[in-house]
């Protein structure tokens, strides 16, 4: 059962479609107590880091969410859910995150059109990983955002986007995952990586 975090600020209903067409058993969870009984989490995310952040705080979903990824089961975070799950975000002033992967959230830099809104094509960094099993380099995926991950570490980096320069488009460390795109709204690619997700909660990927 993957357990889809509820914080106030996440497109739920395109993400739990998404689960339902692939029969995967999910629920919607709004209390921290509850995340044990699942065997991974989504962590969707539409609006401002420092928002989210606080949101999280405020129910104790924010310290539930980095137990559960210490326990060593599965974690994706979704859009701005995968921004949160990095060590801080400069979005309307500095604010810290999750602290799950080692980073910083920034704006886009020199003349670009923001928000990145639109299909973009991934560029794959490491091609064995299990997240990306039948991804090909140059599929297509949705991009809607305004700021964007720097990883600090190039191993946690599993593809990128070009819009003008490289931008982070899919993390891995460990058991815990991110993805800046949405998934839900990228056609045959985005199902494709879900359902990777889904797998992994069920320890069929390693």
């Amino acid at each position: 059962m993957i357990g889809v975090i509820d914080y106030g600020m996440g497109n739920l209903f395109s993400l739990s479609k998404a689960l339902e067409r692939l029969g995967y058993p999910y629920e919607v969870v709004a209390e921290p107590e509850q995340l044990n009984t699942y065997s991974g989490l989504l962590v969707p995310g539409v609006g401002a880091f420092g928002d989210a952040m606080r949101n999280m705080q405020d129910i104790g979903m924010d310290l539930a969410i980095v137990r559960f990824a210490e326990s060593g089961r599965p974690v994706l975070g979704i859009c701005l859910g995968m921004q949160l799950l990095f060590s801080e975000s400069e979005e309307h002033g500095l604010h810290k995150g999750l602290g799950l992967l080692p980073g910083r959230v920034i704006r886009f830099q020199g003349e670009r059109k923001v928000p990145h809104m639109g299909w973009n094509q991934l560029e794959i960094k490491q091609e064995k990983h299990p997240l990306l099993a039948g991804v090909s380099p140059g599929e297509y995926v949705y991009f809607v955002h305004s700021y964007h991950v720097q990883v600090e570490r190039k191993e946690h980096l599993l593809a990128d986007t070009d819009y003008g320069y490289p931008v982070t488009a899919i993390v891995a460390k460990g058991q815990v995952a991110g993805m800046q795109f949405h998934p839900e709204k990228s056609g045959a690619t985005g199902i494709r990586l879900l359902q990777n997700f889904a797998k992994q909660c069920e320890g069929v990927l390693s």
